[in-house]
């Protein structure tokens, strides 16, 4: 990254990302695989260390179903979008801005991204919310939109009404 401290302050920001690492990982996984097939190791995240871990990931040759996680694999920029054409589909889960938020800046406090919540909503308000409407305004065509609701009859006990 040509400016480390603006990539750590917009971490999270498509252009953080390994984005052609990613396209290529989808090309390799792309073609049937077969028993002659090696294991390919994907990228996960750390949440303790807060960065990826290379090949963490085993996808054997009898993986026969892939399902891929990210805010940018519908996003109609380059790579990405040429990412999202090898995908037999594509689904996005839609979020309330308000609610997305409030889930963002719980998390970055509970996962000592931040320090407290007033850090944690200046982090959300200048980098997570125009993530993602920069997500939403250029989303690609996708299969299924699944919308994100809070239900208290999934909550864990101590979060019961």
């Amino acid at each position: 990254m040509p400016d480390p401290k603006l990539a750590f302050d917009r971490r999270g920001a498509h252009w953080t990302f390994d984005a052609p690492a990613f396209l290529q990982l989808v090309q390799t996984l792309r073609p049937p695989l077969t028993a002659a097939t090696a294991t390919t190791f994907a990228p996960s995240f750390s949440h303790a260390t807060k960065d990826p871990v290379e090949n963490d990931i085993p996808i054997p040759a009898s993986a026969r179903v892939l399902i891929f996680e990210g805010n940018y694999l519908s996003l109609d920029l380059a790579p990405w979008n040429e990412a999202a054409e090898l995908m037999d589909e594509l689904w996005f889960v839609e979020v309330d801005l308000e609610v997305a938020k409030s889930r963002l800046v719980d998390r970055h406090v509970k996962a000592g991204i931040v320090t407290d919540r007033e850090e944690a909503v200046r982090r959300v308000d200048g980098n997570d919310i125009p993530n993602g409407v920069e997500i939403i305004n250029g989303r690609l065509d996708v299969q299924e939109v699944v919308k994100s609701v809070e239900d208290t009859a999934w909550a864990p006990e101590s979060k019961q009404p």
